[in-house]
Formats: C-alpha cells, sequence, structure tokens
C-alpha cells in the first residue's frame, strides 16, 4: 500500500484545517499517531506549534525519551509535564471509567499550560480506527473539545504511517503503545509499585527483541502477548523461555504465562463484555 491520490487528499485536508488554527499545542506521546500530527501541524503552523508531553508513572520512561527525541527532530517547542493521576482514588481503583478519569486530569492539565501560553486550542492524534475499541478516554476529550483532525481527516492507522514514513519520521512503523494501566484488569488497585512491574516487565521482553507485545498482570501471573508472526515459536525455544521466566520471576511475578492467541488491542475489555452479557 502507497501514497495512493485518496491518503494524500486526507493528508491535504488534515494541513488545511491545521492551517486556519492561530496556534496549537498537541497533545504529545511520541507515537507515530501524535508524531504525524505534530509533524504537519509544525509543516503549516511553525513555531505557533508547541507539543505537550504527560510525564507520570503511568508512562514508560522509553516512551518520554522517544517522544523528546521525534520533538528535538522536527525542531518544535516541547514541554514534559508531570501529572498526578494517581491522587485521584477514583483512578486509582481502576473501574471501566479509568481511561475517562485519566483523560480528563491530563487534558486538564495540558490545558492549563496551554492557555497559560497563549494558546487555547489543542488537538490529540486518535485516528479512525481507535474508534474500534473501547475508549472512554475519548468521550473526555470531545467534551473538554480536543480537536481529533487525524479522524476528522478520516485517517487510519495504516494510512497514518505510510504517511509518516513519506515524511520521514523515524517511528513510522514503531509498535503501538498505551499506558501501562491497560495492563492491569479492571478492579484491581493501580499503584506505583504494581506500575513499575509492568514496565520492567515489558522492557525484559521488548530488550529480548519481542517487540509491539504486552504484559498483562494478574495478580501473580504475568500474561505474555506477542505480536510477530514468528515470536510465540522464537519464546519457546528453551534459552527465550528460560530467560522469560527467570527475568519475570525475578521482577516480582510467581508464574509466566504465554497467550496463545498473542497480541490483541484492549484484550482485558473483553471482560467489559463478558459483564454486559451477564455472564
Amino acid at each position: 500500500m502507497g501514497i495512493n491520490q485518496a491518503i494524500s487528499d486526507k493528508y491535504d485536508q488534515l494541513k488545511r484545517q491545521l492551517g486556519g488554527l492561530p496556534a496549537l499545542a498537541v497533545a504529545f506521546s511520541g507515537g507515530v499517531d501524535s508524531s504525524l500530527l505534530l509533524a504537519a501541524a509544525v509543516d503549516v503552523l511553525g513555531q505557533r506549534v508547541v507539543a505537550l508531553t504527560a510525564d507520570s508513572v503511568l508512562h514508560p520512561s522509553r516512551e518520554i525519551q522517544a517522544a523528546v527525541a521525534i520533538a528535538g527532530r522536527l525542531n518544535v517547542r516541547q514541554r514534559i509535564i508531570r501529572t498526578d493521576e494517581m491522587d485521584d482514588p477514583d483512578f486509582r481503583a481502576n473501574t471501566r471509567d479509568r481511561c475517562y478519569i485519566c483523560k480528563k486530569m491530563i487534558f486538564s492539565r495540558l490545558m492549563s499550560e496551554a492557555v497559560a501560553m497563549g494558546i487555547d486550542r489543542m488537538a490529540h492524534g486518535v485516528n479512525m480506527d481507535d474508534f474500534d475499541d473501547y475508549r472512554p478516554g475519548l468521550r473526555a476529550a470531545s467534551e473538554m473539545e480536543i480537536l481529533a483532525p487525524l479522524a476528522d481527516a478520516r485517517l487510519t492507522k495504516a494510512e497514518i504511517r505510510l504517511l509518516a514514513r513519506e515524511r520521514g519520521l523515524p517511528n513510522w512503523n514503531r509498535p503501538a503503545m498505551a499506558c501501562l494501566a491497560s495492563r492491569i484488569p479492571y478492579g484491581t488497585e493501580l499503584s506505583p509499585l504494581l506500575l513499575a512491574r509492568v514496565e520492567a516487565a515489558e522492557n525484559l521482553v521488548a530488550d529480548m527483541g519481542f517487540l509491539g507485545g504486552r504484559v498483562r498482570c494478574h495478580g501473580d501471573v504475568a500474561r505474555i502477548e506477542l505480536a510477530g508472526p514468528d515470536d510465540m515459536a522464537r519464546a519457546l525455544a528453551d534459552h527465550h523461555r528460560r530467560r522469560l521466566v527467570e527475568g519475570l520471576q525475578s521482577i516480582g511475578f510467581r508464574y509466566v504465562a504465554l497467550d496463545m492467541e498473542g497480541y490483541r488491542q484492549g484484550s482485558l475489555n473483553a471482560a467489559l463484555s463478558d459483564d454486559s452479557s451477564g455472564r
């Protein structure tokens, strides 16, 4: 799949929308979606753009470092803003509205920073594929009138990756990421220790060359979801299997499980469907 006329037209629409703004703050995670949005905004608005990156125990340090690198490559102003989601007991309770509560807090904090800089519009990198999963955070963004230019241009994840590659963004094929709380089942109270354990587990898996997967935390059990087509066979090779087991147990897990379905976006949301069906 290349950059055909339809994709090019969508990108032109994106730039026209952004070009009509006096200035813009971009909620910038460093992922490919917000990177393309930021690059397009820089192309049409220049120095009237600022990248705002939330930093807390929910965000892996590697993701923050990646965001800093991309912002530097685009030569755009960036503010790293410490957020305090874990101070809210409703968020720590990890209910099905966790993402809504989280996004409300983060967007409020980022928007306050933007307004202090004289910028009254903020955008985030939601795309058309994001509407296929349970994403209560999108409701928070809508309520706060956070712009969604990629979705407005009807851009899909695959199209965004192609455009990012064309734009020369080095993270165009980087696996999608999400906050660390998404690795923990609803109803399990969140804590900094638990989030740090998940981050360390996923760093271990990534350092072994298994990219784009997840380590879901079910109490003492680490459930590994691998993303690559050949990753499962590699993980079961004796030396890899031993390293995964020993490494994850040293992090604090008692049992290590390999999910036979592999990685799928929002796998913990399946429990919400089960609840709604009465099972």
